[in-house]
């Protein structure tokens, strides 16, 4: 498993605690250094049944500041995969990435559901 985070971001820094309390073990990546690639947000996209919007920071301030909630609209998947990859505090993060699942954001809910824990 590969897990995207923002070291900065408190939410992010939960999921990784939650991890490390449960003894669960995968990469972690810095979002901002070493984004997602096309085929990790691929994956992720057909994990969320192809809800593009669930792969972006939509209230993060790269996205107000390029004003994507209206330019989304009319991009392709490919350059707005392509934005994502070229900008990773776009990416929804947490962004959690296994072999049979993909988790963006942080629910412990949600990730207890897939992770067992």
């Amino acid at each position: 498993m590969i897990i995207y985070v923002y070291s900065k971001c408190s939410t992010c820094q939960k999921a990784l605690r939650v991890l490390n309390e449960k003894k669960i073990q995968c990469t972690v990546k810095e979002i901002k250094i070493e984004p997602p690639s096309k085929i990790e947000l691929q994956t992720m996209l057909n994990y969320l049944k192809g809800d593009l919007k669930k792969l972006f920071n939509t209230s993060g301030d790269l996205y107000q500041e390029m004003h994507l909630s209206e330019k989304l609209k009319e991009m392709s998947l490919d350059e707005s995969l392509e934005l994502l990859t070229n900008h990773g505090m776009l990416v929804k993060r947490p962004f959690l990435l296994s072999d049979d699942f993909g988790l963006t954001g942080f629910n412990e809910t949600k990730w207890s559901e897939h992770l067992k824990f």
